[in-house]
């Protein structure tokens, strides 16, 4: 959500961040704006709606900048509007500032501004800030932020620029991510490495409350009693490359049919098929502590959070190990029970989900061991734990999770794997497990090969407002992810449930206007969900059937049925899951829908 960055150096600053504010927008914006210098004075230019809009007014101002911030804005504190649009001024103009997060204690900061004779031209949490450095500020810029920081409740990254200081940007964060890029004579500030790793990998992580005043060849930073500290530069160890979707029309599709590759990175390097086991670079745990592991907590969001219970249902299968599996949102405001011997494993595939970031600081706080999966090298999360497992899936455009999902349960299989042979799991069926994964690329492309036939299907359904997704044991979980995407990218409303449970309650919406897809691969259930689909069937609901190669009895109950290749119930979640996906992308196409940036949505969810 919400994208900064700032250049400063002598490049052309208007191209130069132009460019950069572009490679944010995945994370999902509604407006955009940028503001700099120009013979000492500061201009801006703000526009609602795509980059492009901005980049036309930039053209008509004919702005030139010497030096400048930007901001793509994901609208919380007041409507998507220019006036509302960062930067954000103080009363003369005198003071510039783009900012990711919130203030939650902004209305009565603005009270208090509102009193001593300030007035607000926008409806933003951002304003107050800059009204606030303004009315301290009496020469020492640092100085005024250190003092308006304590007085500053939520998380916030924020880079500023002031007509005094006309050769430098102003940093500053409290629990949200700022990165400065430094480069020869230049330097970048951002809210992800990604938008200026084409220009330097040598970056610095800006930590709690530290302020750093960057000019085009010297940095310096201050923590909070204002005294001068040194930061390390670390490299990048990702190798800096464009993105462009190829010959797809959305980067969504691309990232659905890249994922036969993706699940071969997961599993690359991570198994020892002779000994049935998993292994992981990432993991620094001692392998005395993983057997003295006794139970396990899942945190995430979204679809992280799917496949963290769809983890959850393995581990416990196969390792014999109890598993919590909780949404970080609701999680993070428990006084959690933490016992020993318990693993928490934190799923999110940018590092920066706020609250999944802020339930692992609570649970380190406890004494828990912390073990994330993410696909981000150095994102807050991988810095906060103990341990890391990359997906190595490569980034993720497309704003709802396709490649980062069926990766990220690639990855908790290997996981499971590894802990269920420490335990009780015998080597022939270790061996057994890895056959399995290792059959998931070819099983994906098989899927794809049937894209003609999921698009003729999202045709006939593509009018219909309503559907539920339904499954039982492993497929429940992956109906909710299915039901997901469909609702993220097409905007309809999709609901996932188990199928057992339609009978206490939702069959009651059931009709010919309200199509069911069935996720139906899973041998443990599969006769029981037959059962829940006639009783569907006799209310005269459609039924979008997804089934393994061989399954029986589906062929006189399923309007339409799409066959995916045999393979343990365990990961018959992912081709499954791939068959949800196209059908979510060519039912939204169908209706004209923003498919790579769906309205009121972003990327990466850096606000609580």
């Amino acid at each position: 959500m919400c994208g900064i960055f700032g250049y400063i150096g002598p490049r052309n600053a208007v191209n130069t961040i132009l460019t950069g504010l572009k490679k944010l927008e995945y994370r999902g914006y509604d407006s955009a704006g940028i503001a700099g210098f120009c013979d000492g004075k500061i201009v801006h230019a703000k526009e609602v709606g795509k980059i492009a809009q901005l980049e036309l007014e930039v053209n008509r101002l004919a702005l030139k900048l010497e030096s400048g911030v930007a901001h793509t804005r994901w609208a919380t504190h007041g409507t998507p509007t220019k006036k509302n649009a960062h930067p954000q001024f103080n009363k003369d103009h005198s003071l510039g500032i783009v900012h990711n997060g919130i203030i939650e204690n902004y209305e009565p900061l603005r009270d208090f501004l509102k009193s001593k004779g300030y007035e607000f031209v926008s409806d933003t949490d951002t304003e107050v800030v800059a009204h606030l450095i303004s009315s301290i500020y009496r020469g020492d810029i640092v100085k005024a932020i250190l003092e308006v920081i304590p007085l500053l409740e939520g998380a916030y990254a924020i880079a500023l620029i002031h007509e005094d200081f006309p050769n430098q940007i102003i940093a500053f964060a409290h629990e949200a991510p700022l990165i400065i890029g430094v480069g020869i004579d230049e330097m970048f500030v951002a809210s992800d490495t990604h938008s200026f790793a084409s220009y330097t990998r040598e970056v610095i992580y800006l930590d709690k409350n530290q302020v750093a005043v960057i000019s085009s060849n010297s940095l310096d930073f201050f923590d909070s009693g204002h005294s001068s500290i040194e930061k390390e530069v670390e490299k990048l160890n990702a190798i800096a490359f464009e993105h462009n979707k190829g010959d797809f029309e959305h980067y969504t599709l691309k990232e659905i049919f890249d994922q036969p590759q993706a699940v071969l990175n997961a599993l690359s390097g991570r198994f020892l098929e002779d000994y049935g086991t998993a292994v992981f670079e990432g993991i620094h745990f001692d392998v005395h502590e993983l057997k003295k592991v006794e139970r396990i907590l899942i945190l995430g969001c979204g679809t992280s959070w799917h496949a963290g219970f769809l983890a959850a249902y393995m581990l416990e299968e196969k390792a014999r190990i109890p598993v919590n599996i909780e949404i970080s949102s609701e999680f993070r405001y428990k006084n959690p029970i933490v016992f020993e011997g318990t693993l928490v494993i934190a799923i999110s595939q940018s590092g920066e989900t706020a609250d999944t970031v802020a339930a692992v600081k609570e649970l380190k706080s406890k004494g828990a061991k912390i073990l994330s999966i993410c696909n981000v090298e150095n994102s807050t999360l991988s810095r906060e734990s103990h341990s890391t497992i990359y997906l190595h899936a490569g980034q993720e455009i497309g704003v709802c999770s396709t490649k980062a999902f069926t990766s990220q349960m690639v990855v908790l299989s290997l996981f499971t794997l590894m802990m269920a042979r420490m335990r009780h799991m015998g080597l022939e069926e270790g061996v057994n497990f890895i056959h399995a994964l290792k059959k998931l690329p070819d099983q994906i492309l098989a899927v794809l090969k049937q894209k003609e036939k999921i698009e003729a299907i999202a045709v006939k359904y593509a009018h219909y407002e309503n559907f539920f997704f339904l499954g039982r044991n492993y497929m429940y979980p992956t109906s909710l992810e299915g039901a997901l995407k469909l609702k993220e990218i097409s905007y309809i409303n999709a609901n996932g449930y188990p199928a057992g449970e339609m009978k206490h309650g939702p069959i009651a919406l059931i009709n010919e206007d309200c199509p069911t897809v069935a996720l139906c691969a899973n041998k443990a259930t599969y006769s029981k969900l037959i059962s829940n689909l006639m009783e569907i069937k006799a209310r005269n609901g459609k039924i979008i059937a997804i089934a393994e190669k061989g399954s029986n009895g589906l062929d006189k109950i399923a309007d339409e049925i799409i066959y995916i290749p045999e393979n343990i119930d365990e990961l018959l979640c992912i081709p499954s899951v791939v068959v949800t996906q196209l059908l979510a992308y060519y039912i939204a196409k169908i209706r004209g829908a923003d498919i790579d940036m769906p309205r009121n949505l972003a990327k990466s969810v850096t606000v609580e």
